[in-house]
């Protein structure tokens, strides 16, 4: 069967662990080598080297989002077309979300290092800290475009249904950044710029991939000059719907930077250090609920183009249940095991403590999580901009940022750590009810649907 018309013709439950299967193992393997980074930085460099690198972070997420917002628009608008079988137009969005990845990217970039220490000490890099941050934010920033190429385009192979060469791409840049990590840190004493050249490395690896992958034509689209010409139209749509992701990560980055004047502000440089690991921790625990709604994602974009009104509803109700029970698991093991995973990042008893301790209260809501990246995920598949853009805000941005630029005045580090779960509740609620009332339409536009005649 073609892999475009299995979307909207085998069996969802087949197609989700299919296409979530290889997404979610990714994922992890890709989140592990952000975990082999600071595990190698941790004990590398010492617990100076992941406070620079958590100071660094908002800065690779600014640039992230920005691969994000073509990613996320084009792939979805891809889904759709293919799904209404207009192929010309899905190779279109393909051509621009090239085009707009090399005009961003190369700009934000070069704003970025010009004023990259005026940046990193307001985002809190003390003077024994400014220099780490500078060494890994300069590499990193320099190689920014092969992470976008290759985030950005490998979202358009998924959207077209070759889930096998998505993960592949994935999986080639996590592992040789897993093999030259070690290498570049330990092996050739370059310290913290070595986690950075890996990084850079391998995802340069990557880029060339889905470049060859999509020059060659090796699935449903191919890259051609003729569609690499902005059309403002293409552009728009693309921004539209790419918004909410890249708004997410903007402000997610904004959050890290909130959090870290709290934490310097209540807790010093052991809770950055804490919190660098805490945020490794996290990434870990939600790789396979991203993973299985980008498993979802083309299913869904596919049949709600095709007017498959009852395989969306399927779709989402599945993956709904599976990110609640892998929640619920990952909830479990860190709850159980918090002590031990700090103890891998770091020998530092200090920071070992005070991690496992923001660990088991910033993950105490985590089962609430999967259901709400879910429904907030639902939203972006299929196009519905308003919706995606609040749901995904909702848990790190509407609620989070009051709450922890409030909370700690009262009580202190502990009002950093308790800010997370007070959003995840929230969060939780207000997407429960926006996911309701769109079960409701889907299934009367479902019900009505079957009553006409053939």
């Amino acid at each position: 069967m073609d892999k475009t018309k299995a979307l909207g013709e085998e069996k969802v439950s087949s197609l989700l662990w299919k296409f979530s299967g290889p997404a979610i193992f990714a994922m992890m393997v890709n989140a592990l080598y952000n975990v082999v980074d600071s595990i190698f930085v941790g004990h590398g460099v010492g617990e100076i080297g992941l406070t620079a690198v958590t100071i660094a972070f908002p800065m690779m997420m600014v640039l992230m989002a920005i691969g994000m917002l073509i990613g996320m628009g084009s792939s979805t608008l891809v889904s759709i077309r293919l799904g209404e079988n207009n192929k010309e137009a899905a190779e279109l969005i393909l051509g621009n979300a090239f085009t707009l990845i090399m005009v961003l990217v190369l700009a934000t970039t070069a704003g970025s290092l010009i004023f990259l220490d005026p940046i990193l000490i307001k985002l809190g890099a003390a003077p024994d800290v400014l220099p780490y941050a500078r060494d890994f934010a300069r590499v990193v920033l320099g190689g920014s475009i092969f992470m976008h190429i290759s985030f950005g385009l490998n979202s358009i192979i998924r959207a077209q249904g070759d889930q096998n060469t998505a993960v592949a791409t994935m999986l080639v840049s996590a592992f040789l950044n897993m093999i030259l990590n070690p290498l570049f840190i330990i092996g050739l004493h370059m310290g913290i710029k070595g986690s950075a050249w890996a990084t850079v490395i391998a995802q340069a690896v990557a880029a060339t991939w889905v470049m060859v992958y999509f020059i060659r034509g090796g699935g449903t689209l191919k890259l051609k000059i003729k569609c690499i010409g902005l059309r403002l139209d293409i552009a728009a749509g693309i921004f539209k719907i790419g918004m909410s992701g890249f708004l997410m990560q903007i402000t997610n980055s904004l959050v890290m930077v909130i959090v870290n004047y709290q934490l310097i502000a209540h807790g010093g440089s052991i809770a950055i250090a804490a919190y660098g690991v805490l945020n490794r921790i996290i990434m870990m625990t939600l790789m396979p609920v991203l993973g299985i709604m980008q498993g979802a994602q083309p299913i869904i974009g596919y049949n709600y183009g095709a007017k498959k009104l009852g395989r969306v509803i399927t779709t989402l109700k599945l993956a709904t249940l599976s990110t609640t029970a892998t929640c619920v698991v990952c909830f479990i093991l860190v709850e159980l095991f918090a002590v031990q995973i700090m103890h891998v990042f770091s020998d530092n008893a200090e920071l070992a403590t005070v991690g496992a301790y923001a660990i088991r209260i910033n993950l105490s809501l985590l089962p609430l999580i999967g259901f709400q990246i879910a429904g907030a995920q639902y939203f972006q598949a299929v196009g519905k901009v308003n919706y995606a853009i609040v749901l995904n805000l909702l848990r790190q941005v509407i609620l989070l940022i009051p709450v922890v630029s409030i909370l700690p005045g009262f009580i202190g580090l502990m009002g950093v750590w308790l800010a997370e779960p007070i959003s995840d509740l929230g969060a939780a609620i207000i997407t429960g009810i926006c996911v309701a009332r769109e079960l409701k339409r889907l299934s009367a536009a479902h019900k009505a649907e079957q009553l006409l005649p053939s």
